[in-house]
């Protein structure tokens, strides 16, 4: 059973996404694509018609005309859009996968949780941030091992990479994904940092992750479960990669006592296929892969339970 999709949002997540389920979609069919403005101010919108999907300039209303023929919503426009549209969504029975950092629906990150949120029947989920679909991946798999008193990460990204809905969630970028590193990655306390870098040529992206864990883990235990976890976020994205494998920090160079705890620094780089932007925005990459492989994940739980009157039954 394929769903069939639309993107609202014709910006760089959004065009990036398109990319991704027009190349790899194996049950997803992309309908439309929705923005605000006229197809010729549009790069999106204007790829989409080159790429032969139907397009809306009318927003929401150009979701609310095509109900019928949609089944899933992929949201990536702004968070403060998206709390808007989720009501919407919800009256006329459209599953959404939330690009934004809205947290409206539960904290989605695939390679940790998504057959669990999958199975609770959500109708509303969200892939976090692209920090945070970068970096909680790592944080869940040191505390598979080493429960995780505390979780700090830095993501830095090429300032072309973002588009104006990204630059409008900086603050709600910072506190989602701080409670993704706690909800779905398992610290007792989670903090994020994004930088936008304005570097030419523009940087790939890079996430640092810092844990806190008791000074009696075993390291070479952390290797091998960062690295188990890594390879399965690489299914999806080719380009991840760990550059830093988990290192205990000296405690010389810490400034604050950590009693019986150690500190483990994990460095992470992320480079893109360049479907829509260059290889540099592998920010767009990992969060569009996430979004496609929930998506893909809700398809096949309709299959699986032969949905009658639910998502995507006609």
């Amino acid at each position: 059973m394929s769903l069939d999709a639309a993107i609202v949002g014709p910006g760089n997540i959004g065009t990036d996404l398109m990319y991704k389920i027009l190349d790899r979609g194996e049950n997803i069919d992309l309908q439309r694509m929705v923005g605000i403005f006229p197809v010729e101010e549009s790069e999106g919108l204007q790829a989409a018609v080159d790429e032969g999907v139907d397009v809306g300039t009318e927003g929401i209303d150009s979701i609310k005309e095509h109900a019928d023929e949609i089944d899933l919503v992929f949201e990536a426009t702004s968070a403060s859009i998206h709390e808007q549209h989720a009501p919407v969504y919800d009256e006329l029975d459209l599953f959404a996968v939330d690009l934004t950092p809205a947290a409206v629906g539960p904290y989605t990150v695939p390679v940790v949780n998504v057959d669990e949120v999958v199975a609770g029947g959500h109708e509303n989920v969200n892939m976090v941030t692209c920090g945070g679909q970068a970096t909680i991946p790592i944080v869940h798999a040191v505390d598979r091992v080493a429960s995780v008193e505390y979780a700090e990460m830095t993501s830095h990204i090429a300032s072309k990479s973002a588009g104006p809905g990204t630059r409008k969630n900086i603050d709600k970028f910072t506190q989602t994904t701080s409670a993704g590193l706690e909800e779905v990655g398992g610290a007792d306390e989670g903090k994020a940092i994004i930088t936008l870098n304005p570097a030419e040529p523009p940087i790939m992206m890079r996430n640092t992750v810092y844990t806190m864990v008791d000074g009696s883990t075993d390291v070479d235990e952390v290797h091998d479960s960062v690295d188990d976890v890594a390879e399965e976020v690489r299914s999806d994205v080719p380009g991840y990669e760990i550059t830093l494998e988990p290192t205990v920090k000296d405690q010389d160079d810490v400034a604050f006592d950590l009693g019986d705890s150690v500190i483990l620094t994990t460095m992470i780089e992320v480079e893109g296929e360049g479907q829509h932007l260059p290889p540099y925005a592998g920010n767009l990459d990992i969060m569009t892969s996430a979004a496609l492989g929930t998506a893909e994940r809700v398809a096949a739980k309709s299959v699986e339970a032969d949905v009658a009157g639910g998502v995507g039954d006609d």
